[in-house]
């Protein structure tokens, strides 16, 4: 699958009135509030990409994208392909100066926004937000045509189009859908990077058919299927496959009964881990109520975007027994890569991580030529092929990162993921470790050499080191260590305490240094940083197991 547009617009010709969107609302979230069946949803796609076109956009034009998912912001972001631009993804809670680097970096021509973050990022809600921590980045003052979704509220722009009413002009020629080359820039995602130097990654129109066509694996999606989810990856296959994408009215974090009501018999679901965490917490909570019979899920529930533990995987088989578990591998450059049944993951447990069988299409490659691999875990057993770093290829990988493209450096061939890994004699790819430093938190991919610079610059720092501390579902607690200038120094294992004057002054700081999706969820202040290996790098290890009992977690 490549150009997917055509494919998903033309499905089912024969049955125009099936419902390919439902939405979710009301109060608990269990009413349906909208549903748009397959004639509609290629009619809305087509109207409003002519209306785009009409408005002055232009193929390669790239939207900056600040719309959650449901049946307004599906069709625009569509219409938005269909009508030859690209979609940027850019974190809108990210550091102001951090948020201007990156649209700086995009360069923009549009902004699709809701109305209600226009309101809080620059209208009489803007005091709200920053209450509650959001820096959100004056959206109405950016220099680019606006669109909003929802009704008009008080901050959005003057001249700002609302997208319900953007559609051709009542008379003249409708123009025509762009030419929609397959190697086009289609989609744009933010993942990382610093104010000097924002990460993207770019995916073309044929990567992400190809990052769908392997959704379509994972889910052995059917006519007539229900897939409840509000991840765009498992729903535009869904629909590609006949069936109907249900969109729950809130994130499953943030409305975990409602979820919890709209999923149940569903034939497919996809969760991050922290969403697994709230629904299985909800499903418990019920049961120890008095519930009637075990819970209800869907029939399959694919789990990814985070690493996916064993542990998480017991407990959502204990609590659900009547769903298939599937842990789902991949990276936001190459997605997905391979999967794994609950059964297959916990059964070879002892071996390290399995991620499963590289779906089809996917090409593995084990580079043992590493830095510091001789340092590296290794495999379990003397039969055992060596460990290397996963070297991944595929349909799905990306076109490259913005900045080179924009360059004008080569495509991307290969993407290195930065995990240690053997194959088995199966073909399974097993990780037992990381080839460089990052933390995983919900879906954030947070690289600590890009910020501990940053932190070791605040006042009173002499060093700065952040790790993450794992938990049981899979995500990991953020923790910032800091050592005082002038501090006792030392060797050997570190005093590490919560609540000190430095913790608590770094604390009051670090939202004006680091993008809000790296912010520590604890700060610690340490003796010294221990030291290991040649390198006599931060020993990161140590850290985590001096930490783990001040985050209330007990490293196994």
């Amino acid at each position: 699958m490549t150009i997917f547009l055509d494919d998903l617009l033309a499905v089912p010709r024969d049955a125009p009135e099936v419902v390919a969107l439902r939405w979710f609302g009301g109060r608990g979230g269990a009413r349906v509030r909208e549903e748009v069946t397959f004639g509609d949803l290629a009619e809305r796609v087509e109207r409003t990409a002519a209306g785009l076109r009409a408005q002055g956009m232009e193929p390669g034009d790239r939207v900056l994208f600040s719309i959650r998912p449901r049946p307004e912001g599906v069709i625009l972001c569509l219409a938005v392909l269909r009508a030859g631009g690209a979609v940027v993804f850019v974190d809108p809670g990210s550091t102001p100066e951090l948020f201007a680097a990156r649209i700086a970096a995009a360069k923009p021509r549009w902004a699709a926004t809701e109305a209600l973050l226009y309101a809080a990022s620059s209208g009489p809600l803007r005091g709200i937000a920053r209450s509650r921590g959001l820096l959100l980045p004056d959206y109405g003052r950016l220099p680019v045509r606006h669109l909003y979704t929802g009704r008009w509220l008080p901050g959005v722009p003057r001249g700002a189009r609302r997208v319900a009413h953007v559609r051709p002009a009542a008379s003249g020629p409708v123009p025509s859908p762009a030419s929609v080359g397959e190697d086009r820039e289609a989609l744009v995602v933010f993942t990382s990077g610093t104010t000097s130097d924002p990460k993207a990654v770019v995916h073309t129109a044929r990567t992400l058919g190809g990052m769908l066509g392997l959704f379509a694996q994972v889910g052995d999606l059917k006519p007539g299927q229900r897939a409840h989810t509000d991840q765009m990856f498992l729903g535009l296959p869904a629909i590609l496959a006949g069936g109907t994408w249900e969109i729950p009215a809130k994130a499953p974090k943030e409305a975990p009964e409602a979820f919890a009501r709209g999923v149940a018999g569903a034939d497919s679901s996809f969760l991050v881990p922290a969403d697994v965490t709230a629904l299985l917490d909800v499903l418990e909570a019920r049961a120890a109520e008095g519930g009637a019979g075990p819970a209800t899920g869907p029939a399959v529930l694919a789990v990814g975007a985070a690493p996916v533990t064993v542990a998480l995987l017991e407990r959502g088989r204990r609590i659900l027994p009547g769903t298939r578990w599937l842990a789902v591998y991949g990276a936001t450059e190459i997605l997905p890569a391979a999967v794994t049944d609950a059964d297959e993951k916990i059964a070879a447990a002892a071996s390290g991580d399995l991620v499963g069988r590289p779906l089809d299409g996917i090409g593995v490659r084990i580079d043992t030529a590493v830095v510091d691999l001789d340092e590296a875990p290794a495999a379990p057993s003397d039969g055992d092929p060596e460990v290397g770093e996963l070297v991944l290829t595929g349909p799905s990988l990306m076109a490259g990162y913005l900045s080179d493209l924009d360059a004008g450096k080569d495509r991307a061939t290969e993407h290195r993921t930065g995990d240690l890994a053997y194959q088995d004699a199966d073909g399974r790819v097993v990780l037992v470790g990381r080839n460089r430093d990052m933390i995983i938190r919900g879906t954030v991919n947070i690289y600590p050499g890009l910020f501990e610079p940053r932190l070791r610059d605040l006042p009173g720092v002499a060093d700065a080191v952040l790790v993450g501390v794992p938990v049981a579902d899979g995500d990991e607690r953020v923790v910032l260590v800091v050592t005082a200038e002038g501090g006792p120094g030392g060797a050997g294992a570190p005093e590490v305490r919560a609540g000190t004057e430095l913790a608590r002054a770094v604390a009051g700081q670090v939202g004006r240094v680091l993008d809000h999706g790296a912010l520590p969820d604890l700060v610690v202040e340490a003796s010294h940083v221990p030291v290991a290996g040649r390198s006599r790098k931060p020993d990161r290890r140590a850290l985590v197991n001096l930490v783990s009992p001040l985050t209330g977690t007990v490293r196994a």
